[in-house]
């Protein structure tokens, strides 16, 4: 058979990941010749050999890439045959390209088993790892990624680590966090007793656990308190020490096997616990699943995953039980990475350290995901997706900064055709938090090696952001928040619009200092006009009745069911200074009227009961939602659609009056919960479909914080598709604030495209 020759060029997250040494594997396999080498960001395969072989590798690499590679393209053009024999990997082409930067992934199967292999040379070996997996962004100083470049720089490898480095053969080929114990990191223990190192230092850290003490244990991206999970004195014990209110804790489960025993895990959760990613998994708790519930207070859900590192595996394994893994900080600081730090801040919250002589060059928190019903929900996406890049459609050239919101920030700088899009770095109110996102900016910057023509930021005149995206001294495209929002799930899909964006959540400045937060637009990336809302309603105190829930519960019930208010008051003891709020609302003092859904959920919960204050954002409403997974009994509430005026409006006050007389008839509060979210599902559809009449668009985008909430976001797809939408959701982004800087960076682009 004559014999081809094809150039075949792999573009996506292709470099980092094994891609060159897999394709050796397969070329060798199939008696090919030739070359693949780095070049740019993309790699090049030059190849010869028999048609039917080059075939079957083409289909190779689209069917079983590396774990961790994500093709965006194969090109293949085909050339005169030069005679090659043998397949090299050849030393990477300088090309101009746009550098990317690859997460960090989970320790991958083979080294899973390397490490639990008592005859291996890594046999127990907290940092084994392999080009398929291990740490990637966290340990980067500089690009390209070689280890000079890394946290590893001063772990020279021993002969045997070298060996296996240069042999394109073994899994280890240029994977630059490779060690082992006689040349790699080692681990300590300090706090109780006397100091000790190696493999001691792990068995003094599982005897500390079992003993009831709280941890602070350094790991890939920053610090994690740990204690026993099934310690509910050490559980309570954190929880005071910590800070942490009645926000839940998340939960390291020892294996797969063990989190089915703590919680209902279906296919779609089993894949997500088990991935290469390893997020935090809110999932529903089993009933007698031994766990106290100070893990999560007034929720029937809880966060699980599963060892990511082979320190973790060690840990979990070696304890033979759950353990609770909470990000190493008092709460709303940011992460603790460096060790002198961790041990000025965490030293009055943990018993004793476990930590690692190998330095966390850059914070990533754990990434966290909800699931149910076989669909999930981005909560936060950090370790193990970001900052991956999303490919992106563009309208003009610039590199753009979108800078986000002050609330569950990430970044996003758009350069070329990619977006790149920060780990989640929190809330930004607090000076230290503000400092590292700042700090953050600069280190994308340099590694990435762009230098932004614009920054984009939110309306919010108030915000950090806002104020940063003014000092950098270049143009400044400000982005309606909501706007943003939808942007945000439409680039997820590729996509320009117009479509009918629902934009949900707790509060967002509009377009002449009114505040949103119930929004129907229509919307592309390059515009938008409002359509339709939610009535709004009051928030008496201001920034308090955004916590203090009770305080939108009087504000509600005066509107709705004046009557009523004094035994809903009653019924709460007080409800604190209810006829202080009264008198607010009487003589509009600090009374903001917000269009909000997510301060809608805060009344409803409060007057059925369920939640009076927030002791985290977004208690108030998660509990309804945990409610709301059974049967209602009864008929869905109403929210009339009033087309009067322009923007037509979805008014709440039957709503508001029907929660307290079934709660007053004593109707089960799952009930009122799931009333209520199957009434707002389907007041959501009649009002999208109200607008189609007006528009004739076929697609709705659901975006903003409210549809974390994944009850309402299946009733809301489920009925809007029965009407015939094509509905868009978020899936790889969080529809909250953590994607806004998505959206941002995308309406940016097109605004200075015009």
């Amino acid at each position: 058979m004559p014999r081809a020759r094809w150039r075949i060029r792999v573009a996506g997250i292709v470099q980092g990941v094994g891609f060159r040494p897999t394709v050796w594997r397969y070329a060798t396999a199939l008696d090919l010749g030739g070359s693949v080498r780095n070049e740019g960001a993309d790699v090049l395969i030059d190849v010869e050999g028999e048609a039917p072989a080059l075939a079957r590798l083409r289909a190779l690499l689209e069917r079983a890439p590396p774990p961790r590679a994500r093709i965006a393209s194969i090109a293949c053009e085909e050339a005169p045959p030069r005679g090659a024999e043998g397949f090299a990997i050849e030393p990477s082409a300088d090309a101009p390209a746009r550098r990317h930067i690859a997460p960090d992934m989970a320790t991958c199967p083979d080294c899973l088993a390397e490490i639990r292999d008592p005859s291996a040379r890594r046999s127990g070996y907290p940092f084994a790892n392999c080009t398929n997996c291990g740490p990637r962004y966290t340990i980067i100083a500089d690009l390209p990624y070689d280890r000079v470049r890394t946290s590893m720089a001063a772990f020279v490898m021993c002969a045997d680590c070298l060996r296996e480095y240069e042999d394109p053969s073994d899994r280890r080929f240029h994977a630059q966090p490779i060690a082992c114990p006689r040349c790699g990191p080692a681990l300590k223990f300090t706090g109780a007793g006397p100091e000790v190192r190696g493999a001691e230092a792990l068995a003094r850290a599982v005897a500390a656990l079992l003993a009831g003490r709280i941890l602070a244990v350094k790991g890939l991206g920053g610090y994690h308190l740990a204690c026993a999970a099934e310690n509910g004195a050490a559980v309570a014990r954190l929880r005071q020490r910590k800070g942490r209110g009645r926000k839940p804790f998340a939960v390291m489960a020892p294996d797969l096997a063990w989190a089915e025993r703590l919680a209902e895990v279906d296919p779609a959760a089993r894949a997500l616990l088990a991935g290469p990613e390893r997020p935090i998994v809110i999932l529903p708790r089993k009933d007698g699943c031994g766990l106290p519930e100070d893990l999560a207070p007034g929720l029937r859900r809880i966060g699980l995953f599963l060892p990511y590192t082979p320190l973790h595996e060690l840990l979990c394994s070696g304890a033979g039980r759950p353990l609770v893994m909470t990000s190493g900080n008092l709460s709303d600081d940011p992460i603790a990475c460096a060790d002198e730090d961790a041990a000025a801040r965490l030293g009055r919250i943990a018993d004793a350290f476990l930590v690692h002589d190998r330095p966390i060059l850059r914070r990533c928190e754990d990434s966290v995901v909800a699931s149910a019903g076989g669909r999930s929900v981005v909560f936060r996406r950090a370790r193990g997706y970001a900052p991956a890049p999303l490919a992106v459609k563009r309208a003009a050239g610039a590199t753009i900064l979108a800078v986000g919101g002050d609330l569950k920030n990430t970044f996003c700088l758009l350069a070329g055709r990619h977006a790149f899009v920060s780990p989640h770095l929190g809330e930004l109110r607090h000076l230290a938090a503000f400092e590292q996102f700042r700090r953050d900016i600069a280190d994308v910057e340099r590694l990435l090696d762009a230098r932004p023509d614009a920054v984009a930021c939110d309306l919010h005149p108030d915000y950090l952001t806002t104020a940063y995206a003014r000092e950098r001294g270049l143009p400044v495209v400000g982005v309606q928040h909501h706007h943003a929002h939808i942007a945000a799930c439409l680039a997820e899909h590729g996509e320009e619009g117009p479509v009918i964006g629902v934009a949900f959540d707790g509060l967002g400045m509009g377009l002449e200092g009114e505040l949103w937060g119930g929004e129907f637009l229509v919307a592309s990336l390059g515009g938008f006009r409002r359509a339709g809302r939610l009535a709004p309603l009051l928030l008496p105190g201001g920034e308090k009745a955004e916590r203090e829930a009770w305080r939108v519960a009087v504000a509600c019930l005066a509107a709705a069911a004046p009557g009523a208010l004094a035994e809903w008051i009653a019924a709460e003891a007080g409800a604190r200074n209810a006829a202080g709020i009264e008198e607010l609302i009487a003589r509009d003092v600090n009374c903001p009227r917000v269009s909000s859904a997510g301060r809608l959920f805060d009344a409803v919960a409060a007057v059925a009961g369920v939640c009076l204050e927030s002791s985290y954002e977004g208690e108030a409403a998660m509990r309804l939602e945990d409610l709301a997974r059974g049967d209602a009994l009864g008929p869905d509430y109403e929210l009339p659609l009033d087309c009067a005026p322009r923007p037509y409006l979805l008014g709440w006050k039957p709503l508001i009056a029907r929660v307290w007389e079934d709660r007053r008839r004593g109707i089960p509060v799952e009930a009122i919960a799931a009333r209520f979210h199957r009434g707002l599902a389907a007041a959501i559809a009649a009002m999208c479909a109200r607008i189609r009449d007006d528009t004739g668009l076929p697609a709705v985008a659901l975006s903003g914080g409210v549809f974390h909430n994944s009850v309402l976001t299946a009733m809301c797809v489920r009925l809007l598709r029965s009407r015939g939408f094509r509905v868009l959701e978020h899936r790889d982004f969080p529809p909250g604030d953590g994607g806004l800087s998505l959206g941002q960076a995308l309406i940016a682009d097109r605004k200075l495209a015009q």
